[in-house]
């Protein structure tokens, strides 16, 4: 018998020479669809994390980035920067001394409870100025080193302006909560979802600093509180307003 007839004993051998049902690699015949298994899954993952990506992208790009507020006046007879520019509404149009809200117009300001809020008002990126005089009757402008100071020749409701820096004066004969909208009110101007005094479109307000998404008119005034109201597009960076050093 020749070496070429040959068999290995063992298994059987197919007509190529080669054993069937050997196993010789049992292991990585069962590792292969486990492996199919886990390249299947990173490549999903790796599409899935594309898209999100993408989307986070259209996202962004949809959303206007803010612009920078700029303070463009000096400081006022307050120590508030002054606020420059055409006016938000003219102080013409606010009440005249008969009680609104069930808020009187004194002779004397009241200062049982006196605090400060700030309000500025942009439209379509552009800073609209609340004017001195809002809440005081027959105003006559006293001229100081840093501007004019408004006095009352009449009376003094108990939120007022005194000077074109935003600063609204709450001064109650006794501490109670007001809000913005009585302060529109006393300035005869609408206050709503989508309107600003004369100004319309969509709303985005800032109050000290952060996002808020309730009803306008409900903004409390308190002490040292800040309101920003964007109108339009682009918004406008919430600024921190230089409380210190003013007094106020």
């Amino acid at each position: 018998m020749t070496t070429s007839s040959r068999r290995p004993s063992g298994a059987p051998v197919n007509h190529q020479g080669r054993r069937l049902g050997g196993t010789a690699n049992p292991k990585s015949t069962r590792r292969r669809p486990a492996l199919r298994i886990h390249k299947n899954l990173m490549l999903a993952a790796g599409a899935a994390l594309v898209i999100v990506g993408i989307m986070a992208g259209l996202l962004v790009s949809a959303s206007p980035a803010p612009a920078t507020a700029v303070v463009t006046g000096p400081p006022g007879p307050e120590k508030m920067p002054l606020e420059e520019g055409r006016l938000l509404a003219s102080a013409t149009t606010a009440a005249r001394g008969a009680p609104v809200d069930g808020i009187s117009c004194n002779a004397n300001e009241q200062v049982a409870y006196h605090v400060h809020t700030h309000l500025s008002v942009y439209v379509n990126g552009v800073l609209r100025p609340i004017p001195a005089g809002i809440g005081i009757v027959h105003p006559v402008a006293v001229p100081t080193a840093h501007g004019s100071f408004d006095e009352a020749t009449q009376c003094y409701y108990w939120l007022h302006v005194h000077a074109q820096d935003g600063v609204i004066h709450i001064e109650s004969p006794t501490q109670r909560s007001y809000t913005l909208g009585q302060f529109f009110d006393i300035w005869h101007q609408p206050l709503g979802g989508a309107q600003v005094a004369g100004a319309k479109g969509h709303l985005t307000i800032f109050v000290n600093g952060r996002r808020y998404l309730g009803n306008p008119r409900a903004i409390r005034l308190g002490s040292r509180e800040s309101i920003q109201i964007d109108v339009g597009r682009p918004l406008v960076a919430p600024r921190s307003v230089p409380w210190k050093g003013t007094g106020l």
